[in-house]
């Protein structure tokens, strides 16, 4: 659509107060929640939009920064400014220990990886104590970019003891699914979860702009036998995912 349609340029100019940097990206909001801008529709040039608007180059700027912090518009680098696809919010549990791949089919999305690296390599120094490693001993990663729908969701670096994954490249899709076919599934996990602004290379692994709002989570998983068979730290987008935890009010001391 020709963004003619989309301003209504006496209004962006002089109706209401405020900076004319939050009149035009609400105009652009607007014109993109509503489906008057398409998903993949690139925007004209700074120069460009800003002769349209009939506002500084400064003022376009700002909007479209704004925009794309929001995740609503996407700068590819060498191509320019894209509406971006939306994404749809995820709810997951925090009481049940699944895999992505899992947690994802449940909602009837199709998912897949790309895989960042994969293998045996000489552990960290957080690696050896967090797993338990023996001196001279290795560790299989996993890292994983996750997608769901072909929309990049999160990026998943798992180290797991070769003990229980002597194999990583057998690892296609779930490594839950490949650590139950030998026996070490975990039964149990215990994760934190703390706020992030995602940096580069990530930002543009997930289709983020560089600052944007992620979680950052790191998982300790054990077997019954209380071993460590994971440790997993992952980067999820904030603006696809809420983490939701059921919580019961317990007995209340001295009869309070």
């Amino acid at each position: 659509m020709s963004l003619d349609a989309v301003f209504f340029l006496d209004t962006l100019q002089s109706g209401g107060t405020g900076p004319l940097y939050m009149k035009l990206r609400q105009v652009l909001e607007d014109a993109i929640r509503s489906g008057k801008l398409d998903q993949g529709e690139a925007l004209p040039p700074e120069r460009d939009l800003a002769e349209l608007a009939k506002v500084s180059r400064v003022t376009v700027r700002k909007a479209v920064d704004d925009l794309v912090r929001d995740g609503l518009l996407t700068r590819r680098h060498g191509s320019g400014t894209f509406v971006s696809k939306p994404v749809s919010k995820v709810q997951q549990s925090l009481s049940r220990l699944t895999s992505f791949t899992e947690d994802m089919a449940r909602r009837g999305f199709q998912t897949r990886a790309e895989i960042l690296e994969r293998g045996l390599f000489h552990p960290t120094t957080e690696e050896t104590v967090m797993l338990g490693l023996s001196a001279g001993q290795q560790v299989a990663r996993i890292n994983r970019l996750r997608l769901a729908d072909e929309t990049p969701l999160a990026i998943e670096r798992a180290s797991i003891s070769p003990e229980f994954l002597p194999e990583p490249e057998r690892v296609r899709t779930s490594l839950y699914e490949e650590l139950d076919r030998t026996g070490s599934r975990p039964v149990r996990a215990i994760q934190r979860i703390s706020a992030t602004n995602v940096k580069e290379p990530d930002a543009g692994l997930l289709g983020m702009a560089v600052g944007a709002a992620g979680l950052s989570i790191e998982r300790v998983s054990y077997l019954a036998s209380g071993r460590v068979v994971e440790f997993t730290r992952s980067l999820y987008r904030g603006d696809a995912y809420d983490f939701v935890a059921e919580m019961t009010l317990g007995d209340s001391e001295g009869g309070k």
